[in-house]
């Protein structure tokens, strides 16, 4: 299972309703958080979104992004973590993670690595890869895709045992390519009984960002894109002026890159929790869009599961 928690879906300024940046992607076990806003740690303990962490990914450096890390490692020192953490950045990371390390250092009793991660970068992470993308923000910036591999296609048991090939170890060497012996001696090969590799999921996160290319690439066939929408078409000048996105430019991204699902974030203080304006204007040009709220929990299912994705609201 892939579950994302939205911990904090405001631009700079928070409000009543939203917190500053940060949402928290649990799979199978793991849990990554990707930016840090101030505040994030109480976040994580108010939506349940667990409070063990594998590894940080910051898209850029700006306060709302950032400013909770120091805390947040605080209390991981006085809860006596001695789990190694790995913080991620783009370019000037040891300079500006490490300054919130240090901030955070008292009773610090566990390792935190900082590495410096480029568009292009790849990091493998066994079953899926986190890809690192180019953004288009102020300073240094980065967004990034968390893409599982492809899994193996369906194998058929009924195939199987009208091949005598009995229910057991033979199936699961078949299942992995394998060619195995079956009724009367015959050989029985996986492209008998297994169909084509499925694609794994994909789920991108642009931090900030005015619309550019490499996002619709970086998020092309995503199952899921959580896309900035700072603005409404109305202030597009002024999201130009700051190199933010429109709710119009997050949905015509998805558009263009033929993504499942869009989850609007950053939302100015401007507008109220529902923003029902950036909503309309969002699904004009992409109808299968949400506006993203703290707290809100979003599933992200295999696209050929039975069962509906789908989304809970904060309770």
């Amino acid at each position: 299972m892939i579950q994302v928690t939205l911990l904090g879906t405001s631009a700079a300024v928070p409000t009543v309703d939203r917190n500053v940046s940060a949402l928290m992607v649990q799979r199978e076990g793991e849990h990554l958080l990707f930016d840090c806003g101030e505040g994030t740690q109480r976040q994580m303990m108010r939506h349940n979104a667990g409070f063990t962490l594998d590894a940080v990914f910051i898209t850029h450096y700006h306060a709302d992004h950032t400013l909770g890390l120091a805390g947040l490692l605080r209390t991981f020192g006085l809860q006596g973590r001695t789990a190694p953490l790995v913080l991620y950045g783009p370019r000037g990371a040891n300079r500006h993670l490490g300054a919130l390390v240090d901030l955070g250092m008292e009773r610090m009793k566990f390792p935190v690595e900082i590495l410096e991660v480029a568009p292009g970068d790849v990091l493998p992470r066994g079953e899926y890869d986190i890809i690192v993308g180019e953004s288009l923000h102020k300073g240094p910036c980065v967004a990034y895709a968390l893409a599982e591999r492809d899994r193996l296609g369906r194998f058929d048991p009924e195939a199987a045992r009208q091949l005598g090939v009995p229910e057991g170890p033979l199936w699961g060497r078949l299942h992995r390519g394998e060619t195995v012996e079956g009724e009367g001696g015959r050989n029985v090969t996986a492209a008998d009984l297994v169909g084509p590799p499925r694609p794994g999921r994909r789920v991108v996160y642009t931090g900030d960002t005015a619309p550019c290319s490499a996002i619709t690439e970086l998020a092309r066939g995503a199952d899921l894109l959580i896309h900035e929408a700072t603005f409404g078409a109305d202030e597009r000048l002024r999201a130009r002026e700051t190199l933010h996105s429109t709710a119009h430019d997050a949905a015509s991204t998805a558009r263009d890159a033929g993504v499942a699902r869009l989850v609007l974030t950053h939302i100015s203080a401007r507008y109220n929790r529902e923003a029902p304006e950036l909503l309309a204007e969002a699904r004009a040009v992409f109808p299968d869009t949400t506006i993203g709220r703290d707290g809100m929990v979003i599933e992200v299912r295999h696209c050929d599961d039975d069962a509906p994705g789908g989304s809970a609201e904060p309770g």
